[in-house]
């Protein structure tokens, strides 16, 4: 009785840790490049842990064929990698944002290493992500992260098929939202632009003489990083709304 029990908590567990423990492995803030890889498994081991006592009774019982154990385990992981998947797309509507606005604000060449998305990015993008990311965590709307988790057996019941098809759409929409919330993000520096050259457009027709691209691109920097200043909290508030929503399909 007591190896039986055993035996039925390490199974438990570990389809608890595949799928914490995927979802981990890319969650934006914890699967970062400056994140230690003990770290990230000492965490996804940890939750697993707390969260197998609660969730052991919906989970099912211990297959007695390796394959369906490897089935079972196989897409767990596929449910926390779309679990985690979303929050990337999320978190990249910054990504978007601040593209954009390092394109209006002639700034889209001034690449830097982005150490959240691993590859080469605007300064403007590197900043507005890891402020969203910092956010994240001093407002704790990264419980979020473990209340998905917990809810998602609600959905994804262990042992009864993945529904490869609405994980699907359910991606598309939050890269469609993640897309069009980046530009929306971006329309004041649209429009600042968009009415700057055509000052610019103006007074190099009125003054054919006047070295505008001399003093034009300057110019074109303080308003540009003035008006970041200006709607840098507002940008920061609208995310977190669109974080938060983002997951609401599972934590209700």
């Amino acid at each position: 009785m007591l190896e039986e029990l055993l035996k039925l908590n390490v199974f438990a567990f570990l389809l608890v840790l595949a799928r914490v423990g995927a979802m981990m492995a890319i969650l934006p803030g914890i699967a970062a490049a400056y994140v230690s890889a003990r770290i990230r498994v000492a965490l996804a081991v940890l939750v697993a842990v707390v969260m197998t006592p609660v969730l052991a009774e919906s989970l099912p019982a211990p297959p007695a064929s390796p394959w369906v154990l490897f089935l079972l385990i196989a897409g767990e992981i596929v449910v926390g990698l779309f679990l985690g998947g979303i929050a990337v797309i999320l978190v990249g509507a910054l990504q978007t944002a601040g593209t954009m606005i390092a394109l209006f604000a002639a700034m889209a060449n001034a690449l830097i290493q982005d150490p959240i998305a691993e590859q080469q990015s605007s300064v403007i993008a590197n900043l507005l992500t890891v402020a969203g990311l910092v956010m994240i965590f001093v407002t704790d709307s990264h419980h979020v992260y473990f209340a998905v988790v917990a809810d998602s057996y609600n959905l994804f019941v262990p042992g009864e098929g993945v529904a490869t098809g609405d994980m699907a759409l359910m991606l598309a929409r939050r890269v469609a939202d993640s897309f069009a919330l980046g530009f929306q993000l971006s329309i004041p520096f649209l429009v600042i632009a968009m009415v700057y050259y055509i000052g610019l457009g103006v007074l190099g027709r009125l003054m054919p003489q006047l070295p505008v691209f001399f003093f034009g691109l300057p110019v074109q920097l303080t308003v540009q990083i003035g008006a970041l200043m200006i709607v840098f909290s507002s940008i920061m508030l609208v995310f977190l709304n669109h974080f938060q929503r983002g997951y609401a399909a599972f934590t209700g």
